[in-house]
């Protein structure tokens, strides 16, 4: 290794994490930018084990390529980690390819969703060094301490890297166990973050993100979380969960708490318990969360929104029973519908969530969604195009039956189209979708009811999600479609 990447490995490693640039977010086009909570636990682990370590938040900071240089240029990592969603890795490689050229013996790795799944393709671009598959707390810790001390990396579990004797071949390590206990993870590292960043409807406030679970035993075909975490539900003990939202309130006066679980109302006991032990602390936060629409009832809605739930992001994906049960949901009309009206009595926000352009979905199908939509009488929606994501069912799905039309992982941000469905073009998707963004946004009665309730912050986020969907280089997916008919995305 030291001959290989030239570094004194009898010194501590240094260690720059970096969430790489992201312009297209969904999220940020409403005003939402949150901390990077994986990178944030990794470093928070490498503390632990006293390997000096910072964060780069290249996406949170708005970055460029040039600045992203001039940071790297004061740090001198030996180390440096990157993290990459689909959408995103496009960034990240060129991120990656900026540390080399400064900083030639820096070992790069990666890891992440995309990553993970797309292992075998990211290991053949020569500025990664190192692919980190699965979640990474354990192995970033292994990783460092054997650059450190010069020890066999094929010894570690969850890496991809390539044979220093034979650069042609790849090595690929048993795959990482999951981390069990998750009580034994110590709290993500926010003090290396750009905490004054992060906002919510464009507001600058005191808010962060937070997991209680990891783990998904729903099978939706759109989603890789069971793939990257498991199907078995892992929980944080209450009392883990509750000290840590006292620990961001008095150490970083945070208010305001999002629980991204991939559905943190999963087990109701869980839920009454975690927010009877929140008013017993009188902690007096703001928070909201991911929920099954089959998993909210009267009762428990109560009890979250005496604790402080102000908004609970639901999943409503299609107005079509079919549609629904091809995505194996599990979940019916009826069940969104009743979701959506409770909620609604208990006066919680609620976001209802789209997923448009189905293979089996038709312009008619489309329509009847969006309509259906503006019944359920929502605070806000996302109206995102179905994107088949490496990892998913639906990706294999569609890989094998030729229906990806777009090969760019940088479109796969679920506002640009990647397939067409039965009879609808991608040009059809992408003007569905911005149809859908102004018939919902654009009510004048709307626009008063929730400045009322949200503050005229809202007006700034509802022009960003007008001006994403009107923005005419939209169409440039159709440039790469062309230019690339002949050529298949990766399996």
């Amino acid at each position: 290794l030291e001959q290989k990447y030239g570094v004194d490995l009898l010194d501590k490693m240094n260690v720059t994490f970096i969430n790489p640039p992201h312009y297209k977010s969904k999220y940020k086009f409403i005003g939402v930018i949150a901390p990077p909570l994986g990178i944030g636990y990794m470093a928070a682990m490498l503390e632990r084990n006293n390997i000096p370590v910072d964060i780069l938040d290249a996406s949170a900071l708005d970055l460029t390529y040039q600045e992203i240089e001039q940071e790297l240029l004061e740090r001198k990592p030996d180390l440096v980690a990157l993290t990459a969603l689909t959408p995103t890795i496009g960034t990240a490689l060129e991120t990656a390819a900026v540390v080399k050229k400064i900083l030639p013996n820096t070992i790069v790795a990666i890891g992440g969703y995309h990553p993970t799944f797309t292992y075998n393709e990211i290991i053949e671009n020569p500025n990664i060094d190192i692919v980190i598959r699965g979640e990474g707390e354990n192995t970033i810790v292994e990783l460092a301490q054997a650059l450190e001390n010069n020890t066999d990396l094929s010894n570690i579990d969850g890496l991809v890297f390539k044979d220093k004797n034979d650069c042609e071949k790849t090595i690929v390590t048993n795959d990482r166990e999951v981390i069990q206990d998750l009580d034994t993870l110590p709290y993500p590292a926010l003090h290396l973050m750009p905490m004054d960043k992060y906002r919510m409807l464009d507001v600058t406030t005191h808010m962060t993100t937070m997991i209680t679970t990891r783990g998904c035993p729903n099978q939706c075909s759109f989603c890789s979380s069971a793939a990257m975490h498991g199907r078995r539900i892992r929980s944080r003990s209450t009392k883990n969960i509750v000290d840590e939202i006292e620990y961001l309130k008095n150490n970083y006066d945070i208010d305001t708490i999002a629980f991204l679980d991939d559905t943190f109302t999963l087990n109701k006991r869980k839920v009454k318990e975690i927010c009877n032990e929140i008013m017993a602390r009188n902690l007096n936060i703001m928070w909201g969360c991911t929920a099954r629409v089959d998993n909210l009832d009267e009762e428990l809605l109560d009890i979250m929104k005496e604790s402080g739930c102000i908004t609970i992001f639901l999943g409503v994906e299609s107005a079509d029973q079919q549609s629904l049960d091809e995505m194996h949901k599990g979940t019916t009309i009826e069940k969104i519908q009743h979701a959506f009206k409770i909620s609604r009595e208990k006066d919680i926000r609620t976001i209802a969530s789209v997923a448009m352009g189905m293979p089996g979905d038709t312009k008619e199908s489309i329509n009847k969604t969006i309509k259906f939509v503006h019944d359920l009488k929502p605070n806000y929606a996302i109206f995102s195009l179905a994107t088949p994501y490496p990892g998913t069912r639906f990706y294999k799905e569609a890989f094998e039956k030729n229906l990806i039309k777009v090969k760019d992982w940088s479109k796969y941000t679920l506002i640009s189209p990647i397939l067409e469905t039965v009879d609808c073009s991608m040009k059809d998707l992408r003007r569905l979708q911005t149809m859908a963004f102004i018939k919902f946004y654009l009510r004048p009665g709307y626009i008063i009811s929730q400045v009322r309730q949200d503050g005229m912050a809202l007006l700034k986020a509802i022009g960003g999600v007008i001006k994403t969907a009107i923005k005419p280089n939209n169409d440039s997916y159709m440039k790469d479609y062309e230019e690339n008919a002949s050529e298949k995305p990766t399996k």
